[in-house]
């Protein structure tokens, strides 16, 4: 099948699967006789594969190290496992250090008079570091 339909398949753009080509994410596909890629269905689960793991929050570099999992059937699933463990102990840091950033929004929020006048609770605390703050 030819780049299009690889990347109906798989879920990703044609423009996405020629980056993982060009960065060896995945194997350069086999070229027809016209000159234009041709997948076959293999290469099209590899690509859905990676497509899955960028929807559920890895990046590429974590993407490779599953895709090569997924690869070697004499792999562990150990191995999968404390990636995805990792992966979910990163995102909860994030998801605390947003709800983090959410409650000093709301903080400065609370704070403005949000009428016409000039004075800004919120422009004078985000004008403040942290530890300015009265």
């Amino acid at each position: 099948m030819n780049i299009s339909q690889a990347a109906r398949q798989s879920g990703l753009s044609a423009k996405t699967i020629r980056y993982y080509e060009d960065i060896q994410l995945v194997a350069p596909a086999a070229r027809g006789e016209n000159g234009y890629r041709q997948y076959n269905q293999r290469a099209v689960e590899e690509l859905r594969f990676l497509a899955r793991a960028r929807d559920v929050g890895f990046d590429l570099e974590e993407s490779r190290q599953l895709l090569e999992l997924q690869r070697d059937r004499a792999r562990q699933s150990r191995h999968a496992r404390e990636l995805v463990l990792a992966k979910s102990r990163k995102l909860q840091d994030r998801i605390e250090q947003l709800l983090a950033m959410q409650k000093e929004l709301l903080a400065l929020a609370s704070r403005c008079k949000g009428d016409e006048g000039p004075d800004c609770a919120i422009l004078e605390g985000l004008a403040t570091r942290q530890g300015d703050r009265v």
